[in-house]
């Protein structure tokens, strides 16, 4: 195996998809000739030229749009949105259009497309630009959506993305680009909608899932060390649709479940999370669920009451005490 970022695993991706099929191409601000803002398209130009890889004006509505059509009429597109916060120009397009015309044609007409660019906060970019969009998305019918935590995760899950015949949301963590990790030389894919578990344990279940996975490794290290509780790790992988069946099994066998997400708390992920658990494994439960979430406030620009205001370990162990009877209540 070779040892690449999170980018570069992105663009190996790209790079064997539109090698694999011709009506693959790339679409977004500033993915041609700089090559991507955060260099994700590296190299994709001088490779195949720009008619397919394509350089638009700052105007999401419009380039989302003409990538709907495009898939309607037998091409793949892989639309780049620079941040998914300036996403927003155009969720008319993937809201309205792309989740939807496969049920209003009746199944004449799908929409292979591919919606990606980092999400979630990076580090003081303030209120407008620090916003994890996984559970909007996920609300829609007819998209899918995925939030790869790793290099491997990230090139395998693409890949599948690419190739499905549904609109997929592809959100990829902001803070993740330069992350290594190992990933296959040979080719493979991932399919949608299976999570995996990163860690195994038997005293505590932790769902996560883009960037809160490596908070969960860093909870679950402390827990380990200094209570011996063993948490095991659930990385959704993919939000939409929700590999029930795993998150179930591991809260079956340890009976105790925190979720942690980098949303906001009201309607977030964990929420959905919480219903399956409590309907399928709720007689398995010896305490009930705990979430952790973002702070239910806009993103602070300060440096410090930004970093109080996302997930963080701490906040990990101590709903793992609160669930495991460890408080001291």
């Amino acid at each position: 195996m070779a040892t690449i970022t999170y980018r570069d695993a992105l663009n190996q991706a790209l790079r064997e998809e539109m090698e694999r099929d011709p009506n693959v191409f790339l679409m977004g601000e500033e993915v041609g000739v700089y090559q991507g803002a955060y260099k994700v398209s590296r190299g994709l130009l001088e490779a195949f030229g720009e008619h397919r890889v394509v350089d638009t004006p700052i105007a999401e509505l419009s380039f989302a749009g003409i990538g709907v059509g495009a898939a309607m009429v037998g091409m793949r597109p892989v639309i780049e949105f620079m941040t998914w916060n300036f996403a927003l120009l155009a969720i008319d397009q993937v809201v309205n259009s792309a989740a939807k015309m496969l049920y209003m044609s009746g199944g004449q007409i799908p929409v292979p497309i591919v919606f990606r660019g980092p999400g979630g906060a990076a580090l003081q970019l303030a209120a407008q630009h620090s916003q994890a969009f996984e559970s909007w998305f996920a609300h829609i019918p007819g998209l899918r959506v995925v939030a790869p935590a790793t290099p491997y995760d990230a090139k395998g899950l693409l890949k599948s993305a690419i190739r499905d015949d549904n609109p997929v949301v592809f959100l990829e963590g902001e803070m993740l680009y330069n992350l290594k990790g190992e990933v296959p030389e040979e080719e493979y894919t991932i399919p949608l909608g299976e999570a995996d578990v990163k860690r195994e344990g038997n005293d505590v279940t932790i769902v996560c899932h883009s960037k809160t996975v490596a908070v969960a490794h860093k909870a679950a290290d402390r827990l380990s060390s200094q209570l011996g509780v063993e948490a095991e790790i659930v990385d959704l992988r993919t939000i939409r649709p929700l590999d029930v069946e795993t998150i179930v099994a591991s809260v079956r066998k340890t009976n105790r479940c925190v979720i942690v997400e980098e949303g906001w708390p009201f309607c977030g992920v964990g929420a959905q999370v919480v219903d399956e658990i409590q309907r399928a494994a709720f007689d398995d439960l010896d305490a009930p669920v705990l979430r952790v979430t973002q702070a239910d406030v806009p993103m602070p620009y300060s440096k410090k009451l930004e970093r109080l205001t996302k997930p963080n370990p701490d906040q990990v162990v101590d709903a793992v005490k609160q669930v495991s009877y460890l408080d001291g209540n």
